[in-house]
């Protein structure tokens, strides 16, 4: 009996060792599946799903906070605008600027369709009518909308995409966007590049109505927040203006944080700090 099992037991060794070089192509395989799975669902994302997840991976699928440094760059001078934002959704945002001194305590507040500015050293609270979402907000090259998010990128605009292209080293889907006919919003249409593997917005071109290019605005130093591969520097360059330049570094990102709609009220605009 001993002699059988002794036998038995070599004969099971020596048919895994012939089985076991097998496992390598078939591991290769699994292996050759799985990426294949995965180009697959990539492509079968839509533009405007890409658009989607690249907008809720910079602010959030619910809520989101940040802090940034806007630099803004003229021929004859230099000056930096701190500030901390809050953000719900596409209704809801608040804006606190912290520094310079001068301009330390200024809110901004967009709450639905309402949006209002409060100046501490004046102790005034002014509403701004959809006219002034074009300006500039503090005289940078943003603008009113862009800080407030009155118009989505995502429900205002058709999508579609271009074709692909590097954005330094990182492959990018080419995405068009073009407002839709109803849409009130500021660029006719935007050319986004968008990273294929982390749907990071690495470039965008904005055009006006007419289809001119009004700005690029580039993005680099790539930065884990929480989880997210994020840029942390934004230049912003306007085509017709050669020397201006906005900067934007941001220096802290939060994402999903528990706000409501109180939060985003005209008394907190006043008390935030």
């Amino acid at each position: 009996m001993l002699h059988q099992y002794r036998k038995h037991l070599v004969s099971s060794q020596k048919t895994s060792m012939k089985k076991l070089p097998e496992s390598g192509p078939v591991i290769l395989q699994i292996s050759l599946l799985m990426t294949i799975s995965s180009v697959i669902i990539a492509q079968q994302l839509t533009p405007t799903e890409i658009v989607r997840k690249a907008d809720e991976k910079w602010r959030g699928e619910q809520s989101g906070y940040s802090e940034m440094a806007m630099t803004i760059v003229r021929p004859t001078w230099t000056r930096t605008i701190e500030f901390r934002s809050w953000a719900m959704g596409n209704d809801y945002s608040l804006t606190l600027i912290t520094g310079p001194a001068r301009e330390k305590g200024q809110t901004f507040l967009k709450r639905k369709q309402e949006m209002w500015s409060f100046n501490p050293s004046i102790n005034r609270l002014i509403k701004l009518p959809p006219s002034m979402m074009s300006q500039g907000w503090m005289g940078s090259d943003y603008t009113n909308d862009d800080i407030l998010r009155e118009s989505s990128v995502v429900n205002d605009y058709i999508h579609s995409i271009e074709g692909e292209e590097d954005i330094g080293s990182r492959l990018c889907y080419r995405i068009r966007l073009t407002a839709k006919p109803d849409a009130e919003v500021l660029w006719g249409s935007q050319t986004w590049w968008i990273d294929r593997k982390e749907f990071i917005l690495l470039k965008a071109e904005l055009n006006d109505e007419d289809g001119y290019l009004v700005r690029t605005e580039t993005a680099s130093d790539l930065k884990i927040f929480e989880g997210r591969l994020l840029p942390t520097h934004i230049e912003l360059d306007p085509a017709d203006k050669p020397g201006n330049k906005t900067i934007l570094n941001i220096l802290d990102m939060k994402f999903n944080i528990k706000l409501d709609d109180i939060f985003f009220s005209q008394q907190n605009m006043r008390i935030i700090r």
